[in-house]
């Protein structure tokens, strides 16, 4: 199914598409490490459905030199051997963030008391951030039908001069 509508040809959302990627710099120039970055969109991007950002991402660390097996392994992270505690704490605070109607409780006590043993405030502040942008953008894409599979690595980058 072609797209249903193109953010990128309408005033209105361009300007807001402008503003947001200027938002998404924001995290994306953060001292949050761009490996946990790319993880974090992944699984929030997998738990949403987003093909598009699902695919964006999986390039996007591919290309910043992310192994294929952690790549695989994201999806299934608690069953896994090759996260971190640190990243470990990042994919918790995604997913329950991203999953706020099917957890009522939202982000755990425990969850953030593991964010903040592993992050300074910078890197906090980027992690919540990103999990909100990511979550939005998901919405974005999944609403207007943006399928993947034709992104190249490097394509954000260059539409927004970075």
């Amino acid at each position: 199914m072609d797209a249903r509508f193109n953010l990128f040809e309408n005033e209105i959302a361009s300007r807001f598409a402008k503003r947001f990627a200027g938002a998404a710099l924001v995290v994306h120039d953060s001292p949050l490490p761009k490996s946990t970055q790319e993880l974090v969109a992944l699984r929030v991007s997998q738990i949403n459905g987003c093909g598009h950002c699902v695919d964006m991402h999986v390039k996007e660390a591919a290309a910043a030199g992310e192994s294929a097996v952690r790549l695989h392994l994201v999806a299934t992270w608690r069953e896994s051997t090759v996260f971190t505690e640190a990243e470990q704490a990042a994919l918790a605070l995604a997913e329950e963030g991203t999953r706020l109607a099917d957890a009522s409780r939202g982000v755990s006590d425990e969850t953030w008391a593991l964010v903040r043993k592993h992050y300074d405030d910078d890197r906090t502040a980027a992690l919540v951030t990103l999990v909100a942008l990511i979550n939005a953008a998901n919405r974005l894409a999944v609403i207007t039908h943006r399928k993947g599979g034709s992104y190249e690595a490097g394509m954000f980058a260059a539409a927004v001069g970075n």
